[in-house]
């Protein structure tokens, strides 16, 4: 997996601090101690220091390297209730509610980057998706040019049975039901700039249909027409076909026959799908059929890096997004 590969070396160059809140669960300690380890972040465990220690015993986990943080005896708790309460008091939190809530291993570790004592959170493993997203936005916040998180996942298609190899993006998959045409746009080019800090190239952006520049007339390709549009004013130099089915998106004689004048000439390394259900169904049929290694999902648009796990996960699906919030935290712009 090249791209994955090139992902982790990164990460190695400039190591950030990333910080875990389920000590507890024995994948995200072997996830945490390989990435300390190897170099690729520097990792802080939020939670009960005696049940980290308790499972990595257990386990036979080093935790040489990382941070234990308890919550309950940690120094900055009453300086991230103050800035949790001002974040929070216009919603009608208290500080004594404030105070109760920095307990959580979950929004204590989101405070920690929200006040630059870590560069990003990865969280998931444990709690749900609801919980990690909106514990994020709600402390982390959305950033100024966007006006929602989204999600995405890195698809990894590197077995000698694949004919298209390499690293794709696909957005949304797991977070935006029915995006409208702004919503779109908005998607694909959070999509772009996933691409472009995590594929290290330049993105090539598909904005998926059942039709291809209009040859089907309906009101769910007008949406994605509507949305390929309003990219390509906002961002001018950003390669984009849309509306166009998948084919043309990635097979380039398809493209040469059924998209004229195409930007992205059937080589596209980011596909975007018109909503929830397309997007699910689309990226488990690469990976349960297709044999794509699916690393997600995995949050944009936010100010700092926050990253879901799915429960299921293995502790390889950590320490690669481990790895991935660390390129992200390196290359992240408010």
């Amino acid at each position: 997996m090249k791209a994955l590969h090139r992902i982790i070396d990164t990460a190695r160059t400039n190591p950030k601090r990333i910080v875990l809140c389920e000590g507890g669960d024995e994948r995200v300690l072997q996830a945490a101690a390989r990435a300390s380890r190897e170099g690729c972040a520097h990792i802080a465990v939020v939670g009960a220091r005696t049940l980290a220690e308790a499972t990595a015993k257990e386990k036979g986990i080093d935790l040489a390297g990382m941070a234990l943080i308890d919550p309950a005896d940690s120094p900055h708790a009453e300086e991230y209730a103050q800035e949790l309460f001002r974040l929070r008091q216009a919603k009608g939190m208290t500080l004594e509610q404030a105070r109760d809530k920095v307990r959580d291993p979950l929004c204590y570790a989101n405070l920690m980057v929200h006040c630059g004592h870590a560069d990003g959170s990865v969280a998931g493993a444990v709690h749900t998706t609801a919980d990690v997203v909106r514990n994020a936005i709600q402390i982390l916040g959305v950033k100024p040019s966007f006006k929602l998180v989204s999600s995405f996942f890195l698809m990894m298609l590197c077995e000698p049975f694949h004919t298209l190899k390499g690293g794709l993006i696909f957005s949304d998959c797991g977070l935006v039901v029915d995006p409208n045409a702004e919503e779109l746009s908005e998607i694909a080019m959070a999509a772009a700039d996933s691409a472009r800090s995590l594929l290290m190239e330049e993105p090539r952006v598909a904005m998926l249909s059942f039709s291809t520049s209009g040859s089907a007339h309906h009101a769910l390709v007008d949406k994605v027409s509507e949305a390929a549009r309003r990219v390509k004013q906002l961002r001018p130099e950003l390669a984009i076909d849309g509306d166009v089915q998948l084919d043309a998106a990635i097979v380039a004689e398809i493209a040469d026959r059924k998209v004229k004048d195409s930007a992205v000439k059937g080589r596209a390394n980011v596909l975007v799908f018109p909503n929830l259900d397309a997007g699910n169904i689309g990226y488990k049929l690469a990976e349960r059929v297709g044999g794509a290694v699916a690393i997600g999902p995995l949050l944009q648009g936010l100010k700092k890096p926050a990253n879901d796990l799915s429960r299921g996960c293995s502790a390889d699906d950590v320490f690669y997004v481990i790895a991935v919030t660390a390129v992200q935290a390196q290359t992240s712009i408010a």
